[in-house]
């Protein structure tokens, strides 16, 4: 619940650390697959989240996510690549948004289609994509850090299929390449 709050136009420029941390833990823990939101801000965050259900497009909400802690927003293996997510600051007053709009209230919901928002008694909120690179288990981290939204893989080996986030190996510096004058 948004507990009244009435979400400015001024928007963070958040940072987006998003992770997969499938096979943590593996020999130890049975892995739960699911889409995870941490809030690494300082302030409680409110989120919404939206994806393509067997009965069409969803929403739902609100999952409170205190600071420094997350919070399962999707049980189970995911089953699409692409989820969807609203996030308020509570106490701050920005959000994270995006351009794929979608209904919510300000009270807890579950809201089937995306459709007549305001006609159905609802309101069209913007949300932004996750892309979760067809893995069945995500985390998203939010963060108040200015700057470009950060992507990392589940392992640091693994190729996202954006090669603006690889890193080649041979490219970094070691020790004996460096110049100790």
């Amino acid at each position: 619940m948004i507990s009244g709050l009435f979400v400015r136009s001024i928007r963070l420029v958040p940072t987006l650390l998003v992770s997969a941390l499938s096979g943590l833990l593996a020999t130890t823990i049975p892995a739960h697959a699911e889409l995870r939101i941490c809030n690494q801000t300082a302030n409680l965050i409110s989120v919404a989240l939206g994806y393509r259900a067997e009965r069409g497009w969803m929403s739902e909400g609100w999952w409170q996510t205190p600071p420094g802690d997350c919070r399962v927003l999707y049980q189970g293996d995911l089953q699409s690549r692409f989820y969807y997510l609203h996030a308020v600051d509570d106490i701050g007053g920005g959000a994270w948004t995006g351009e794929i709009f979608m209904c919510t209230r300000d009270e807890t919901f579950t809201i089937f289609g995306v459709e007549d928002c305001l006609a159905r008694g609802y309101e069209r909120t913007g949300f932004f994509e996750i892309d979760t690179q067809n893995r069945t288990d995500w985390t998203l981290q939010l963060t108040e850090n200015a700057g470009v939204p950060s992507v990392v893989g589940p392992d640091l080996e693994e190729d996202l299929e954006d090669p603006a986030f690889l890193v080649d190996p041979d490219a970094i510096p070691t020790p004996d390449d460096m110049d100790t004058q």
